[in-house]
């Protein structure tokens, strides 16, 4: 990392910097090599996914339930776990092999995080997850899919959360 990726990493993780750390060390090896993020972004890991999807932590309240609709690799929800340990996060992924890598992860870091598969349109998961005080995404579909499938995970006063396009400097 450069000097300024270093103190913004610093302010936005704190004494959990070295569990980022293993979150990305995590993402730059066995992530590129199952296929959930490409090798051409093992440079910009810090600057473009681990940053940026933390940043969002200010946004959240203390306690609130997150779930991450279309968690993947585990972004934004991993990097928002680590920097907000006191949220409660839920990774929603419906594909087997990346429910395993998260599964992995959260179990390597030690994170209170819970990792569900499933789809958000599913009704089991909408019975299972409705309530949730925040829907994050990254990545995932067009705003008005989106829209569709967070709305019903979330309590009346629920808010939706989608990181689009750009990087944490911009």
């Amino acid at each position: 990392m450069t000097q300024p990726l270093d103190d913004a990493a610093s302010a936005i993780f704190g004494p959990r910097l070295e569990l980022a750390q293993c979150y990305a060390d995590w993402l730059g090896t066995a992530g590129v090599e199952r296929g959930l993020l490409g090798p051409r972004e093992v440079d910009r890991l810090w600057e473009r996914h681990v940053l940026n999807s933390a940043v969002i932590g200010e946004l959240l309240d203390h306690g609130e339930r997150v779930v991450d609709i279309g968690s993947g690799a585990g972004l934004p929800a991993l990097p928002l776990a680590i920097a907000r340990h006191d949220l409660q996060v839920v990774l929603l992924e419906p594909m087997l092999r990346r429910v395993e890598f998260l599964q992995e992860v959260v179990t390597d870091l030690g994170l209170a995080v819970e990792v569900v598969r499933g789809r958000a349109e599913e009704r089991s998961v909408r019975e299972r997850l409705g309530g949730s005080d925040a829907a994050v995404s990254r990545a995932v579909a067009a705003l008005d899919k989106l829209a569709k499938w967070s709305m019903p995970l979330l309590k009346r006063e629920g808010r939706m959360l989608a990181i689009k396009r750009g990087a944490s400097s911009r």
